[in-house]
C-alpha cells in the first residue's frame, strides 16, 4: 500500500441521484447526481481529514468509475484495491429528498441486465491496517458477500479491528421492498456474524431496535461476546455511545444550514475513526461536528470538512 493506510474502507461506491426537493428522482427534474456510497464517503472523509485510507470496491468502466478515480486521486485515497468491471455498470441510487432535507432511498437506475459492478466485488488481499471499515450492503449479493467475508477473516488473522456501520438499506436486498422496511430473518442471519466480530458498531436507532430490540448502546455491548464499542445515532436527536467502560450522550450540533442530510452518518464515522486517539467524549464530539457540517452542502462528499473547519466549528459552538 502506497500510504501505509490506517483504514481500509470496503464496499460500494455509487451515484446518489438526488431528486428535486419534494419530487421523484425517477421522473422529476432537475436531478443532482452526487458521488456516494457509505464506504466511499467514509474513505473520502478520512482523506480530507488527512488520515491515510484505502478504498476497496468495484466500479464500472464508465463515466462514474472515472469520476471516482479522479475524486480519490484528488483526495489522496489509495486505490490499489479498486477494481473495474467491463461488463457491469456503476450503480445509480435514486434518492427522494423531502423539503426539510431528509432523504429516502427508493430504487436504482443504470442496470443493463447483468447487475451492478459493486455486486461483483472480488476478494482482495487485505493489507496491514488499524481498521477495516465495512457495511452490510455487500451481503445482499453472493459474490460481494464472499469478498466481504474474506476481508473479515483476513482482518481477524492480521489483528485489524473491524468497524461496522450497519447502514441497512432494504432496496439493495429487494428492489421492490418498502424503503422503510426492517431486515428480514434471512438478512438478520447474514448480518449477525459481522455484529459478533466488530470492535466498533455504529447503528441508527431503528437499526438497533431491529437487530437488538433496544437502542441502549450499553445493553448492545453486553449482548455481544466481544463487548464492542457501540454508537447509536438518531438523526437530530442526541448520539448515545458506549466506548469501552465510558458512556454518554452527545447533543447533535445544528448545522449552519441544511441542504440535505445525505452522508451525514458517513462523515460522523470518518470523524470518529480519525479522532480515535482522543478521549471518548472528544471522539464523539468531533464526529458529530463532521456530521453536522456535511448537511450544509449537497451530497455526501463535496461538503466534507477539513480538520481546521471542524475545529473552527467546535470553537464556535462550545
Amino acid at each position: 500500500m502506497a500510504l501505509g493506510s490506517v483504514v481500509v474502507c470496503l464496499g460500494e461506491a455509487l451515484i446518489d441521484r438526488l431528486g428535486p426537493p419534494g419530487g421523484d428522482p425517477a421522473v422529476d427534474r432537475p436531478v443532482d447526481d452526487r458521488l456516494g456510497g457509505a464506504p466511499a464517503n467514509v474513505a473520502s472523509g478520512l482523506a480530507r481529514l488527512e488520515t491515510p485510507v484505502a478504498f476497496a470496491g468495484r466500479l464500472g468502466q464508465d463515466a462514474i468509475g472515472e469520476a471516482f478515480s479522479r475524486l480519490f486521486a484528488e483526495r489522496g485515497v489509495d486505490t490499489s484495491l479498486l477494481q473495474r468491471d467491463a461488463e457491469r455498470p456503476s450503480r445509480i441510487v435514486l434518492v427522494r429528498r423531502a423539503r426539510d432535507g431528509e432523504r429516502q432511498f427508493q430504487g436504482f437506475d443504470g442496470d443493463q441486465g447483468a447487475g451492478f459492478a459493486d455486486q461483483a466485488l472480488e476478494p482482495v488481499a487485505l493489507p496491514p491496517a488499524r481498521w477495516l471499515l465495512i457495511g452490510t450492503l455487500p451481503l445482499a449479493a453472493p459474490t460481494s458477500a464472499s469478498a466481504l467475508l474474506s476481508a473479515v477473516r483476513q482482518a481477524s488473522s492480521k489483528g485489524t479491528a473491524i468497524a461496522l456501520d450497519v447502514n441497512w438499506r432494504p432496496t439493495f436486498w429487494d428492489a421492490t421492498a418498502d424503503p422503510a422496511a426492517g431486515p428480514s430473518a434471512a438478512a438478520k442471519a447474514a448480518i449477525q456474524p459481522l455484529l459478533a466480530q466488530a470492535a466498533l458498531i455504529k447503528l441508527a436507532r431503528e437499526e438497533a431496535l431491529w437487530l437488538f430490540n433496544t437502542d441502549d448502546p450499553g445493553a448492545i455491548q453486553q449482548a455481544l461476546p466481544q463487548r464492542p464499542d457501540v454508537v447509536v445515532t438518531d438523526g437530530a436527536a442526541p448520539v448515545r455511545w458506549q466506548l469501552a467502560d465510558d458512556s454518554g450522550q452527545q447533543v447533535a450540533f445544528q448545522p449552519p444550514s441544511v441542504v440535505d442530510t445525505t452522508g451525514a452518518g458517513d462523515a460522523f464515522t470518518a470523524g470518529l475513526l480519525h479522532s480515535w486517539a482522543a478521549a471518548p467524549q472528544e471522539r464523539i464530539r468531533f464526529a458529530a461536528a463532521c456530521g453536522a457540517l456535511v448537511c450544509g452542502g449537497a451530497g455526501g462528499i463535496d461538503p466534507q470538512p477539513t480538520q481546521a473547519q471542524v475545529e473552527a466549528f467546535l470553537g464556535e459552538v462550545s
